[in-house]
C-alpha cells in the first residue's frame, strides 16, 4: 500500500472537502487566488512526496508517517479556511448577544477584562505571546509524537484536530458567532494600552462578511471568523491531552495553556461561552476520533495475511 489507513483517511477527507469547495466557489461565484493557494497545496504535496521518499527509498516508516500525516493537516487547514468562508454570508442569526447574557450569569464581562489589564501593557503583551503560540504547540506536538514513533497516537491527534475543526465549523454555520470584538465598543486609550490582537476594526470586518460575504478568496487575508466554539480552546485541550504522557513536556504545556486561558478570552475577543463550547467540541472530537482510530486499527488488522495453520493428520 502506498498510504496507510490512517493517511487515507486524512487525505480522503482533504479530498472530499476540498471538492466541496470548489463546488461552492464555483456556486457561487468567487474569485480566487489560485497561485496563493496553490502555493500552500505545493508545499502539502511536496511534504507527502517526501514522506513517500523516506517510505520507499530510506525505508524510514516513522518519518514516512509523520511527513504524511502532517502534510495531510496542512492541507486540510487550508481546504478548512475555505469551506469556513464559502459559507459566509450567514444564513442564521447571531447568538454573540445571547453569549453575552450567559456571560452575565456567569459573571465575565470582557470590557472589564480588558480596561483591568489595559492597567499592565506588558501583562497584555505576555498574554498575546501565549495566545500566538497555539500552532507552534501543535507542530511540537506533532514532532514529539512523530519522531518517538507513536504513529496510532498522531493520527488520534491529527483526526481529533480535523473533527474538531469541522464541528466547530457546522455550529458556527448554524450558530454563527463573531465575539466579542465584534459586540462592544472599548475606548481608544484602552485598546492601544491593551495591544489586543483581536480588536474593534477585526469586528467590524467580521460583521461585514457576516452580511456581504466573500467575493474574492485569497491566504494572503483570512480572518479567524468563528466565535462560538473557541477553536484556539480545542487547539489548547489537544496540546494538553496529546502531551501529558511525556513526563518532561506535561507540566510546561500544562502551565502554559492555563495562560492561554485569559489570552484567548483577551486576545481573541472571545465570550467565555466560547471557551466551555471548546471544551465541548475538543471532548466530542477525542472521543470521536478515538473511535475512528479504533475502526482503523481493526481494518488494518483484518486486512493482514492470515497466519497458515497446519492441521495434523
Amino acid at each position: 500500500m502506498i498510504f496507510s489507513r490512517y493517511e487515507r483517511f486524512v487525505l480522503t477527507v482533504v479530498g472530499a472537502l476540498g471538492a466541496i469547495d470548489i463546488l461552492l466557489i464555483a456556486a457561487k461565484g468567487i474569485r480566487v487566488d489560485w497561485t496563493g493557494y496553490g502555493m500552500i497545496g505545493m508545499i502539502g504535496l511536496g511534504t507527502i512526496m517526501l514522506g513517500l521518499f523516506y517510505r520507499f527509498i530510506r525505508n524510514d516508516a516513522r518519518i514516512a508517517e509523520t511527513l504524511i500525516l502532517t502534510a495531510g493537516f496542512i492541507l486540510f487547514t487550508l481546504v478548512g479556511s475555505v469551506f469556513n468562508y464559502v459559507l459566509l454570508p450567514i444564513h442564521f442569526p447571531r447568538i454573540d448577544d445571547f453569549l453575552v447574557g450567559v456571560d452575565r450569569l456567569m459573571g465575565y464581562d470582557w470590557p472589564g477584562l480588558v480596561t483591568y489589564i489595559a492597567q499592565w501593557p506588558d501583562v497584555s503583551a505576555l498574554l498575546k505571546i501565549v495566545y500566538f503560540t497555539s500552532l507552534p504547540q501543535l507542530v511540537m506536538v506533532v514532532l514529539l509524537l512523530g519522531f518517538s514513533g507513536q504513529s496510532e497516537k498522531l493520527a488520534h491527534f491529527l483526526v481529533t484536530g480535523i473533527v474538531g475543526a469541522l464541528l466547530s465549523i457546522v455550529v458556527w454555520a448554524f450558530f454563527p458567532t463573531f465575539g466579542t470584538s465584534a459586540v462592544w465598543n472599548l475606548p481608544d486609550d484602552v485598546v492601544r494600552r491593551a495591544g489586543l490582537a483581536v480588536g474593534p476594526s477585526y469586528g467590524l470586518e467580521l460583521v461585514r462578511l457576516s452580511k456581504e460575504g466573500v467575493d474574492y478568496l485569497t491566504p494572503a487575508n483570512v480572518l479567524g471568523l468563528i466565535g462560538f466554539p473557541s477553536f484556539h480552546t480545542v487547539m489548547a485541550a489537544m496540546s494538553v491531552v496529546f502531551t501529558w504522557r511525556i513526563p518532561w513536556v506535561r507540566l510546561p504545556v500544562l502551565a502554559l495553556n492555563i495562560i492561554m486561558v485569559p489570552a484567548i478570552l483577551l486576545h481573541g475577543g472571545h465570550h467565555l461561552s466560547d471557551f466551555f463550547g471548546g471544551l465541548a467540541v475538543f471532548t466530542i472530537a477525542y472521543f470521536i476520533a478515538h473511535y475512528v482510530i479504533n475502526v482503523l486499527r481493526d481494518d488494518r488488522a483484518a486486512s493482514a495475511p492470515a497466519e497458515h495453520v497446519h492441521v495434523a493428520p
